[in-house]
Order: C-alpha cells, then structure tokens, then sequence
C-alpha cells in the first residue's frame, strides 16, 4: 500500500455529507486521481450501503466507490472544523462524523487490505484519538504512514 497518496486536510467545514462528497470529487479530480464518474458512483454507494461508522468511541465516515472509479489510489483523510451527519452503514440511524477518509482504490484487492487496515486501526480507541487530537497535518501523516500504509 506504499503507493497510496496521502492527502490530508484539517481545515474544512461542512454543513452536509453532500457537501463532503462534492468537495471529495472536485479536490481528487483537480489531483488527477478519479474519472468523471467518481462523484455518481459516491453518491450511489452512499444511498445504498452508508459509510458511517460509530465506534462507540467516536465516529467516522469512508466514503468510497467501486475501483473502476478511480485513476490512481490514494486515501484523503479530513478532519472537519465540525462533525458532519453520514448514515451509518450498520443501522437505520446517523452518525457525527469526526474524522473523514475516503477511500480511492484501483484494485479491489488492495481495497480490501486497505479496508482491513483501517478498520483495524480505527477500532483501537487509542489510534482514533491520536487521530482526532493531532494537532497538525504531518501527526496525522505519520500516524497513517506508521500504522496503515507502510506497516
């Protein structure tokens, strides 16, 4: 997974999970990283299984698409000035969304690792806090690069 680029950005605020898909598919497009069909196949995926996770702890969203969507792989990690409302992939309710990965796979093999790794991660309290409390871009890259991308 060390080919996966790494975005990061701390200093959004959104007032919709519409909003999140639509600044996903500008900012990944401007990059060069998904096809036109990207921002469709979001919302798609979005209606029909949510990306909202709740951890019991804190909560996330990973939005993420079929491969055939995407140019070249990369994870935008986003940590919103506020929560933003997703629905939760394992219920009929919502969550507050702290932290904001989507996910951009050309390989659905390596999605699944990727997929895997995170939610790995994701569940240790102690990994989704260092998240949530790093004070700047480059905390939030190495806690990727050390415990997801190149571990």
């Amino acid at each position: 997974m060390a080919d996966t680029h790494l975005f990061i950005n701390t200093e959004l605020d959104f007032e919709s999970n519409t909003q999140v898909l639509t600044h996903l598919n500008d900012f990944l497009s401007r990059k060069g990283f998904v096809k036109p069909s990207y921002l469709q196949a979001l919302f798609e995926r979005e209606k029909s299984y949510p990306t909202g996770i709740d951890f019991g702890f804190g909560a996330i969203a990973i939005p993420h698409c079929d491969a055939s969507h995407a140019i070249k792989p990369c994870l935008y990690v986003i940590k919103p000035k506020n929560k933003v409302t997703f629905n939760q992939a394992d219920d009929d309710g919502t969550v507050d969304a702290e932290i904001i990965i989507a996910l951009v796979v050309t390989n659905p093999k390596e999605q699944m690792k990727l997929l895997k790794a995170l939610f790995t991660s994701l569940q240790d309290e102690q990994f989704f806090n260092a998240l949530k409390n790093s004070k700047s871009n480059s905390e939030i890259s190495d806690i990727f690069n050390q415990n997801i991308l190149y571990n």
